[in-house]
């Protein structure tokens, strides 16, 4: 007992860092000013922290000992804060150039940028772009503080009536909790969803560019977060993204908040079934056109990125092809899988199942070309349990056949060099949703195919949140590698995403992410996917049709057994 000894109350806070360092400083001490005390590396730059597990701003006031790991822009989290961030500067700096004139941040581009466009006047000329870009840096030299701030909903509303910002006040008609969290810069006030850095003084690397009918805000992405990635033209995905737009206009919902408006008036039931006749109308297009090509095209290739409803449009493509009089003939791609001890490894020594060469290329490409001679072929049949490649059913096609394909690859002009190019059609599927929370907070694409996989995987495959969370990193690196590069090699793009799906899966996504509980691997994320389901009116299942794309995650499909063979 002599180690054991009466003492004062300590009047400062001991910070362990995930590097080992131990920092002591006064109570109340920010983060920030900790870890730049501290001997942590400039590149890639600090721009947020996890205390004791939880993500935290760097303003975040240390009133106790704490175990810190900064995160930086190299981290997917670290990213969010910097491009949120980012965001707000730009919001800020338009309103001071152009206080008539609304920004949206409408959508997210493979290269690091966001799509923006301005309402009610026409997009910003070279000059204003220059213009906008010197005040933003400007700004960032100045090192002016971003404040963050809790008010109430009725100041909120009084906030958001004072700038005509009509989005915020339909969301915040859906907000539960007693207040909102309101940011300031330069005079600015507004509300952005989630953390933000401490200072504009963090923002240096952006660019702005003209792009489409709108401009680009450039940011560098995790994996080179000291570099801008140059831009790339995607118009085939630009004018999904419009062709989507237009879909939204149609249905009466431009936001999460008039979506909830829509829940509230008891009118989903009409915006659903629109919706749909929207998406089916899109299928029997690129159907008739096939049908139109049926004696040139011979293969269709499908392809797009993780929970994209692949599977389901391919199926529905096929029943438009018979009622055109074209008789589809479906070939699983998984079953050339390689067997498992030739499957390539990533960089972590585990086997990469996404990797093109994971295929029998030269089986696959073999077998094609004798099905479209019209041979007899014994096709493939890959057993998941062992690992191992066994043969299945024989089979033939006629010349009135169509053979349907859909795998990651399609795109990709290397998994099928022996096919004549003029015999292959390429369609590449993406839920590719602009349903944002309002004009300046997005929900990107990839939480919404996260959310679907999330699901589906619990109702299909007994996977937990956690486990598919934890998988979805490698899931994402895969869809960088093998699928959006090749992305514009389509002939077509068809958006698989439906403007009121969110409504649907967040009563049936909450309680799975409710499971991860905090300090476990994946509860970070499953936080924030919760934090912004919160402004979504939940919405029951039962009103989607049996056959729709939806039907692929949340179940109850009747396509999940029909297999198109003419």
């Amino acid at each position: 007992m002599t180690d054991i000894f009466s003492t004062q109350p300590r009047q400062t806070a001991q910070i362990k860092f995930s590097d080992g360092q131990v920092l002591e400083g006064p109570l109340d001490t920010t983060i920030e000013e900790f870890v730049r005390a501290g001997n942590f590396p400039v590149e890639p730059m600090p721009v947020a922290c996890l205390v004791n597990g939880q993500l935290r701003e760097l303003t975040y006031h240390a009133d106790r000992d704490l175990d810190v790991h900064v995160v930086t822009m190299a981290e997917s989290d670290g990213m969010r804060v910097y491009r949120r961030s980012l965001s707000f500067l730009l919001v800020a700096a338009a309103s001071e150039l152009f206080p008539n004139v609304n920004i949206v941040i409408d959508y997210g581009l493979n290269f690091g940028a966001l799509f923006c466009e301005v309402e009610g006047r026409p997009p910003l000329s070279p000059a204003e772009l220059e213009q906008l870009e010197t005040r933003m840096r400007e700004l960032v030299q100045a090192n002016l503080p971003i404040e963050k701030r809790r008010i109430s909903l009725n100041k909120a509303e009084t906030l958001f009536k004072a700038q005509n910002a009509d989005d915020k006040l339909r969301l915040l008609k859906s907000r539960k909790k007693p207040y909102v969290t309101i940011y300031t810069l330069n005079g600015y006030r507004g509300y952005m969803h989630g953390y933000m850095v401490p200072s504009t003084g963090y923002l240096k690397m952006f660019a702005l560019a003209s792009y489409s009918d709108g401009f680009v805000l450039r940011y560098p992405r995790t994996g080179r977060p000291e570099v801008l990635e140059p831009c790339v033209d995607y118009p085939q995905l630009v004018h999904v993204f419009n062709e989507y737009g237009e879909w939204m206009t149609k249905v009466g919902v431009k936001d999460v908040g008039a979506l909830n408006e829509v829940i509230r008036r008891g009118e989903l039931f009409e915006t659903i079934l629109v919706s749909e006749a929207l998406q089916e109308q899109r299928i029997a297009q690129i159907a008739t056109f096939l049908s139109t090509v049926s004696s040139q095209v011979r293969l269709v290739l499908i392809s797009g990125p993780s929970s994209s409803g692949k599977t389901t449009f391919s199926k529905r493509l096929a029943v438009q092809l018979k009622a055109h009089g074209v008789r589809p003939f479906a070939i699983g791609l998984d079953d050339f899988i390689v067997d498992r001890d030739k499957t390539p490894r990533d960089e972590e020594g585990d086997y990469d199942y996404e990797h093109l060469h994971a295929l029998n290329l030269e089986l696959f490409n073999t077998t094609l070309l004798a099905l479209m001679s019209g041979q007899k072929v014994r096709l493939p049949r890959y057993n998941f349990f062992t690992g191992r490649s066994e043969w299945g059913d024989t089979v033939s096609i006629t010349p009135e056949h169509m053979l349907i394909i859909e795998g990651i690859h399609g795109m990709n002009p290397e998994l099928v060099p022996s096919i004549p190019a003029d015999a292959i059609f390429r369609i590449y599927v993406s839920a590719l949703t602009q349903l944002n929370l309002d004009r300046h907070n997005r929900i990107p694409t990839t939480d919404t195919r996260l959310l679907r996989r999330i699901i589906r995987d619990a109702h299909h495959r007994g996977y937990s949140a956690q486990d598919t969370i934890l998988r979805w990193p490698k899931v994402r690196h895969g869809e960088h590698t093998w699928i959006f590069p090749y992305q514009e090699n389509a002939d077509v793009m068809f958006n698989s995403a439906l403007v009121y799906e969110l409504a649907l899966i967040k009563p049936l996504a909450e309680p799975l992410l409710q499971q991860i509980e905090p300090g476990k691997p994946g509860h970070i994320e499953a936080k924030r996917l919760l934090s912004f389901l919160q402004w979504f009116e939940p919405a029951p299942a039962d009103q989607v049709p049996d056959n729709s794309l939806l039907r692929e995650f949340i179940g109850g499909s009747i396509l999940r057994n029909y297999e198109p063979r003419g």
